[in-house]
């Protein structure tokens, strides 16, 4: 068995084919809030209300959506493969799982979680909207989305530190690389493969090899890519 490691990161574009707003896309999420309003510490302590409201819209909005071909194939691989990939995401909602993909890390949370503010459990709530719900573990209800929001730490992001001493390959997926610094990955690991559909020249060119095209279609690349890396 191969002990190589390949860590699979995917952002927004993943998700797109299966309807998923994202905020930079035109009519994307920023066109109706501002990122200051509802994903920033400071928009929480300003308006919890407002927060609140639109988190438990996007769980709502996930419910009916169903993973497209790229989340189904990365399962598969991930399935064949289970001791060699790393899947970490970006993404908050629960697509990769739908589609029958385990140990997924979300690096900046879950939709379909809330956490409790009082003692920081964190719970399974589905699509179901944040009033009402109280924390299993202290029944307290000051609990709030699972979404990182910017001015706080995302703790799952130590497993990015591991990514630069135990990755063999990286694979970035749908991902501007604005939030992450995916060209700083690619340069700390030899064998590296960016899917995108559209090109960004500055990043890009610290990448091996590069697929441009739609997530849906370029997952046939990726994958004949990791089968072909794990047999060497």
């Amino acid at each position: 068995m191969s002990k190589k490691k390949i860590y699979i990161l995917s952002g927004a574009g993943l998700s797109a084919e299966s309807g998923i707003k994202t905020f930079r896309d035109n009519d994307g999420l920023w066109e109706n809030y501002s990122v200051e309003e509802v994903c920033s510490v400071q928009g929480w302590q300003r308006d919890r209300q407002k927060v609140s409201d639109f988190y438990d819209a996007r769980r709502a909005d996930i419910e009916h959506k169903e993973p497209n071909r790229a989340h189904i194939e990365l399962a598969k691989l991930k399935a064949r493969h289970s001791d060699n990939i790393v899947m970490l995401t970006q993404n908050v909602d629960n697509m990769l799982e739908k589609a029958g993909c385990d140990e997924v890390i979300h690096l900046h949370g879950t939709l379909t979680d809330l956490r409790c503010e009082s003692c920081e459990e964190v719970f399974f709530v589905g699509y179901s909207a944040q009033k009402g719900k109280t924390c299993p573990a202290c029944t307290s209800d000051d609990v709030r989305h699972n979404v990182v929001m910017f001015g706080e730490a995302a703790p799952a992001y130590e497993h990015l530190r591991e990514l630069y001493h135990h990755a063999d390959m990286v694979i970035v997926i749908g991902t501007s690389g604005q939030v992450i610094d995916t060209a700083y990955i690619a340069q700390n690991v030899e064998n590296s493969v960016i899917l995108n559909l559209d090109v960004d020249e500055y990043i890009d060119r610290h990448f091996k090899t590069r697929i441009y095209n739609k997530a849906t279609v370029g997952i046939d690349k990726v994958v004949d890519i990791v089968e072909e890396f794990l047999e060497m």
